[in-house]
């Protein structure tokens, strides 16, 4: 809370980021001027970055799960033809009885 105190009638968790925004907003001659100060108390609020960054890894973590599993699909369908034929021992096609 802005009053800087939380739930439990201590300091809240963003008190220290909303005073660092007050001090620069009553000596700034333009508000513009803390907006690194104001961004840095909204995200210790809402932790929307964080939580873009959570999801971003998130899924990059299935793209390459996915990846994984198509690549082991092709893996699974040359070795189901056979260890031997995927060596080149015996050719595909060819008669047995020779």
């Amino acid at each position: 809370m802005a009053s800087g105190y939380g739930w439990g009638g201590g300091r809240s968790r963003c008190f220290a980021y909303w005073q660092e925004f007050q001090k620069c907003y009553a000596k700034a001659d333009f508000p513009t001027e803390c907006r690194p100060q104001g961004d840095d108390y909204l995200e210790c609020l809402h932790h929307t970055k964080e939580a873009a960054r959570a999801k971003a890894i998130q899924d990059e973590f299935i793209r390459q799960a996915e990846a994984k599993a198509k690549e082991g699909q092709k893996t699974a369908d040359i070795l189901s033809d056979g260890v031997i034929v995927g060596v080149g021992l015996i050719q595909r096609g060819q008669d047995q009885t020779k």
